[in-house]
């Protein structure tokens, strides 16, 4: 099973989003759901699979840093 962070998308050009993951940046393909700059994304194997509401985001990311 894999978890999925989330991460802001900051950019899209040609078909890719540029996507913020608390400070790395990373590229992945926007072609399978509609994702606009601003939105925050899951992306698995280089593809963003969903996008998610802000709150929802955050709650995610408290989530995963409680497992350190």
């Amino acid at each position: 099973m894999c978890v999925a962070i989330p991460g802001k998308i900051i950019s899209i050009e040609d078909g890719k989003a540029t996507i913020d993951f608390s400070g790395n940046l990373v590229e992945a393909y926007v072609g399978l759901v509609k994702a606009n700059v601003g939105d925050y994304a899951l992306v698995h194997a280089g593809c963003v699979i969903q996008t998610v509401k802000k709150q929802e985001a955050e709650e995610i990311a408290e989530l995963m840093q409680g497992l350190d």
